[in-house]
């Protein structure tokens, strides 16, 4: 199958960072394809510390601009989708073996003033002997600082981007291999090729943007044909849950003896998400797994810090990820920068293509603002920039207000449990009314598969937002997964073997 049309923009990548280039182009006016070779946040975006936050630790390696920038961003994200991202409170305990009060100090005053801040609530000094946070922590840490950042459901981060892509004429298509792109007749010829029925197929494009990843090396040079001067350095960052061990929101960040901090975040309501480690990696990033040392250190950072001790066998979940860093050449994995770089080839009126290094999923909006910068002598007629003040999906709350929006949900479907609402509210934000529409009673969403978890949800992900496997749905759509037994996960995927080859 062959494309007669020759389209503006081909990305490369399902991510958060190729799905917010493609949403941003799409609504400058460019047409767009993008295609990704599992499902989309399959790899590093839907492995991440889910935080949008500024990087507190990045200004020991003086990365002012990198922060500045994602503290902007903290708060024009929360606009864009406060279904998905919503305000979260840290609590550092200080430990005078660590890093000094003065320092810890001085680099929150920064995070405070840098990015202009204005919803999010100030730094705060507590008195853990008095203080509620102060009750699940160690005797021996009698002071902390708290500060705010914010939550983000990152996979969700990843396809409601994609979704308005769609939404404004882009063509999204996961599961779909990039084979081969080869400039030709003052153009891209990619060759594609679809992972589950085989099928190929030709798309011609203007300009090429190669936002794999881990994986943008191998397009550069497998996949394109060309040459670089620049390299990814991967990162292994490892999480564990556990049942939630502590009473409040607030979330916790704590020192190692190393200098690493590991965050420790309330997660679904009832478990609690540690992380990360920092490791370098020379694997396949597709076969990233947290390995038995990795779990230790987390374990064994969290009980120096908690009264509850925790041990593997609390473990509910745990993953990994591989970070595509731009490689600096720092020699600790920590200190690689988390900025992101562009790599432009295009001299002398050939096709352009632009890769991505770096990059982490706080600045994914501003990375794909400054891609189209560099695209756009290419498309002299593009429009401007748009996305700073546009919703995503779903993120059209009246004044961002989540919780008068819950309470309205709540009258509006007075016969859902509470409990569903929320899930609802959280997960698809205005997009609510549309998988209920028609609804009346419990019994209209279907066969109940596991708890929160219907039919009629499975559906609707499978028709709007590409869903396929069990996977897809249980462990990237939603977290449905982490609250199921196994012979519920095995039950849902007979069903999605049946099923979902008739709605996709």
């Amino acid at each position: 199958m062959t494309d007669s049309a020759v389209v503006d923009l081909f990305v490369i990548g399902g991510g958060v960072n190729g799905t917010g280039i493609a949403r941003d182009a799409a609504g400058r006016g460019l047409s767009v394809v993008l295609c990704e070779k599992d499902d989309l946040a399959e790899g590093t975006s839907s492995r991440s510390g889910k935080l949008v936050h500024g990087g507190l630790r990045y200004l020991e390696y003086y990365e002012f601009r990198l922060v500045r920038e994602a503290l902007i961003e903290r708060e024009v994200l929360l606009e864009s989708a406060p279904h998905i991202i919503w305000p979260m409170r840290f609590v550092l305990p200080h430990s005078p073996d660590d890093r000094p009060a003065w320092l810890i100090r001085l680099g929150l005053f920064l995070y405070d003033h840098l990015g202009g801040r204005k919803r999010l609530p100030g730094t705060r000094v507590l008195d853990l002997q008095t203080a509620p946070e102060g009750a699940p922590l160690n005797a021996a840490f009698t002071r902390a600082f708290e500060y705010s950042d914010c939550w983000v459901d990152d996979a969700r981060l990843v396809v409601l981007n994609a979704l308005d892509a769609k939404e404004k004429g882009a063509r999204i298509l996961p599961r779909t291999a990039c084979t081969m792109a080869r400039r030709e007749g003052g153009v891209w010829r990619i060759e594609m090729q679809d992972t589950r029925t085989g099928l190929r197929s030709t798309v011609r494009a203007r300009s090429l943007v190669n936002a794999a990843g881990p994986w943008v090396n191998d397009v550069v040079g497998r996949v394109a044909g060309l040459n670089t001067r620049r390299n990814v350095r991967l990162v292994k960052g490892s999480h564990i849950i556990v049942p939630k061990f502590w009473e409040g929101r607030q979330a916790y960040l704590i020192q190692n003896r190393d200098r690493r901090v590991v965050f420790v975040n309330p997660y679904q309501d009832d478990l609690a998400l540690i992380g990360t480690t920092d490791i370098p990696y020379e694997g396949k990033p597709e076969d990233v797994a947290a390995d038995d040392s990795e779990i230790d250190y987390l374990i064994a950072v969290v009980n120096r810090y908690f009264k509850h001790q925790i041990a593997r066998g609390d473990l509910v979940h745990s993953f990994s990820g591989v970070r595509p860093l731009y490689d600096d050449n720092a020699d600790n994995p920590s200190a690689v920068t988390r900025d992101y770089i562009f790599e432009l080839d295009g001299a002398a009126g050939a096709a352009p293509m632009l890769s991505v290094f770096g990059g982490k999923i706080t600045t994914f909006r501003k990375l794909a603002e400054h891609a189209l910068e560099k695209l756009q002598p290419f498309f002299p007629t593009m429009g401007e920039a748009w996305t700073a003040g546009a919703h995503l999906p779903g993120g059209d709350i009246a004044q961002a207000d989540f919780d008068r929006f819950l309470d309205d949900l709540h009258a509006a479907y007075r016969w859902l449990p509470p409990r569903l609402v929320k899930h609802y509210a959280r997960l698809y934000g205005t997009r609510t009314h549309q998988l209920l529409r028609g609804a009346a009673a419990l019994a209209d969403l279907g066969a109940k598969f596991g708890p929160d978890f219907y039919e009629r949800e499975a559906l609707f992900l499978a028709e709007h937002e590409w869903a396929v496997t069990h996977e897809d749905i249980l462990d990237r759509r939603t977290k449905h997964g982490l609250h199921m037994s196994k012979t519920e996960r095995e039950a849902f995927a007979s069903w999605c073997n049946e099923r979902m080859a008739e709605v996709s």
